[in-house]
């Protein structure tokens, strides 16, 4: 019977065992996926099995199980290979069938030749993904699901850190691979400390991995594509065997797999070899018959140290990334998760609304419209119409003000993924918001708005100052208001534009009412102003407690992904008093005036746990836009202008 230290270190000698079992029937590929589904749901098991968002990859075993959070950046051809073959021994004419399947490169031994014409030879296809970390991934996400890997059971080290060192994050080992003299200096600098100590071996090792980002024949740095702008971790390759279709572009997955980083693979890169990873053989290599362009290669087979290959077993798309939420909501352990949690939902919405109002220098007012945009998201469309997406301008915000930075660096606390984008005449101008089609390297090169679902986008508006915006400046706002109405980007295929819908929460600050879109304009109103903005957010973070803190991180993520729903009585009831607004005041009530308040009333139902419209909810939205509405028409009779 397998111990743990077998499917973990060496998941290569499960598939054997099953091949060899079940050869030639072909229900050994079905076998593998429910040997190692069986074993994930064991107790603890997916935090058994180290995780490349975590550890670098220099730290894990090659061939071991590892996972990957990850989001689908771009889409190869699907490749073929050799899903079985056979081996024949020259000397004695012994065969012996292999499977392909979850490799990179073919197992020959030393006195074995491939037989590519034997008649056992199985061609089979699979998809491989660009994937990268979520963009935009907060820092807690990292650090809670890094703390839950932890526990980890009592295997080989090398699935997961040298214990002769202290752990760092992923971005700190990627800074030292960029930085190698860090390396050293730190290891010096250590002194007797046992804990710093790294033998001379390794730390060369780890030191020389940075130069792979320059390839010998000094070509330009590959660019990983990530869409955000210092983004840090790593990309991979994944290769997906079964049920791909279901799996596009941006979605954000969970793979587990067989890490490979077989040093052949790098051999594309070089520029006088034309070679195909699998098979290895090298007389089953033609140069004649390699079509890429040094490009396409250098792109689609990238060094493994630096971008690794992730061979999937199980894949499942994310509906969340939130680790302190159960992955999948319909288990019926999660259930029991979210009623014991819906239970205590009152004082913790509460405490997120005074915490807010705090943020947004006393304006409640404000705080109620910025949860309600924090729990919006698009639940259907119908025909181009996103249904659910809840844009608010945050106006009357102080110009060029840390104040904007400060609610950025609260909702970063808040959500598992965001994106402050400054609006400023060079950044408009000069950052690439829309991916588009490179066709020489045949990759999607990705843009700012490439962003995974639920993500939020805070927009700076305060940040604009007077100037003159160039065509890409032009191109830009453009996207952002396509994205800000229509909830979806046009990617550039250069011959022709293709729709790729998203789900993006985007909140604008601005000073007065801004240039772009929104479904809703929030105009604050400070009760209090504090001498110091910086001393003033900082305290308030640091008073609210890590338990609280997560409390409002489970609020905010489960809402979004709660059902709701109308009654008919309910719907005649609003219809009905529509009806009597419009009848009372013609002019300024409008179908968008409903719209929008049907919006509020829905999120302000979820907001207090209620699935369902009710009468009290109803007024209370009313009440709501009343109250905003007003502070607008005040702010216009005291600037004399429209907002």
């Amino acid at each position: 019977m397998p111990c743990v230290a077998d499917w973990l270190n060496n998941p290569f000698s499960i598939v054997q065992g099953i091949f060899a079992q079940n050869v030639p029937n072909s229900d050994w590929e079905k076998k593998v996926t429910e040997y190692f589904k069986e074993k994930l749901k064991e107790n603890n098991a997916t935090n058994w099995v180290p995780s490349l968002n975590d550890v670098p990859v220099h730290y894990l075993k090659p061939n071991s199980l590892v996972k990957f959070r990850c989001m689908v950046q771009d889409m190869f051809d699907p490749e073929f290979y050799m899903g079985v073959y056979e081996t024949v021994d020259p000397n004695t004419n012994a065969r012996v069938l292999h499977f392909g399947k979850y490799r990179d490169v073919a197992e020959c031994g030393p006195q074995q030749e491939i037989d590519l014409n034997s008649s056992q030879t199985v061609t089979s296809e699979r998809q491989t993904f660009y994937c990268v970390p979520v963009p935009g991934e907060s820092a807690w996400v990292k650090e809670i699901s890094f703390l839950t890997g932890l526990v980890l059971p009592r295997v080989s080290p090398s699935t997961s850190y040298t214990p002769s060192r202290h752990k760092r994050s992923y971005e700190e080992d990627e800074d030292m691979d960029l930085h190698p003299s860090k390396q050293k200096e730190q290891h010096i600098g250590s002194g007797g400390d046992i804990h710093g100590c790294v033998e001379p071996k390794r730390l060369e090792t780890e030191a020389s991995a940075g130069h792979h980002l320059i390839s010998p024949n000094c070509s330009p740095p590959l660019d990983l594509n990530f869409p955000l702008p210092g983004e840090k971790g790593p990309a991979c390759l994944v290769k997906v065997y079964e049920s791909w279709d279901s799996f596009k572009v941006n979605d954000v997955l969970e793979v587990y797999g067989i890490l490979s980083v077989d040093p052949v693979l790098s051999i594309v890169n070089n520029e006088e070899s034309c070679a195909v990873p699998f098979p290895t053989d090298s007389s089953a290599l033609d140069p004649m018959e390699c079509m890429d362009t040094a490009e396409e290669q250098r792109v689609h087979s990238p060094p493994a140290s630096l971008v690794p290959r992730i061979h999937v077993i199980l894949a499942q798309k994310l509906q969340h990334i939130n680790p302190l939420l159960p992955a999948c909501l319909n288990e019926e352990e999660s259930k029991t998760f979210v009623s014991n949690f819906m239970s205590e939902l009152s004082p913790v919405r509460a405490e997120l609304l005074g915490f807010l109002t705090h943020a947004l220098l006393g304006d409640s007012l404000a705080a109620e419209y910025l949860i309600l945009h924090l729990i919006s998201t698009v639940y259907a469309r119908r025909d181009v119409l996103p249904l659910g997406k809840f844009t608010v301008n945050l106006s009357g915000c102080p110009r060029n003000s840390v104040f904007t930075e400060h609610i950025y660096r609260i909702i970063q606390q808040l959500v598992p993924a965001s994106y402050r984008l400054q609006m400023t005449i060079e950044n408009m101008n000069h950052s690439r918001f829309i991916p588009h089609k490179d066709y020489t390297a045949n990759r999607l090169v990705s843009g700012v708005l490439q962003l995974a679902s639920n993500t939020s986008l805070v927009v700076d508006e305060t940040q604009l100052e007077q100037g003159q915006l160039d065509t890409t400046g032009v191109h830009n706002v453009t996207a952002l208001g396509n994205l800000i109405t229509w909830q979806k980007v046009d990617y550039d295929f250069s011959y022709h534009q293709m729709e790729f819908p998203c789900n993006i929460n985007v909140l604008i600050t601005s000073e007065g009412r801004s240039l772009l879109p929104s479904d809703c304009q929030v105009h604050l109103q400070p009760q209090i102003i504090p001498p110091n903005m910086e001393e003033y957010m900082n305290s308030l973070l640091t008073a609210v407690l890590p338990s609280v803190l997560n409390k409002f991180r489970i609020y905010l993520s489960l809402l979004r992904l709660l059902d709701y729903s109308i009654s008919d009585e309910v719907t005649k009831a609003v219809e009905e008093d529509f009806v009597e607004m419009r009848k009372n005041d013609p002019e300024s009530v409008t179908a968008d005036d409903l719209h929008r308040t049907l919006l509020v009333a829905r999120f302000l139902s979820l907001s207090a746990g209620q699935t369902t419209l009710s009468r009290e909810r109803w007024l209370r939205a009313k009440q709501l836009e009343a109250l905003r509405k007003a502070r607008l028409q005040q702010q216009k009779c005291v600037n004399g202008n429209e907002l």
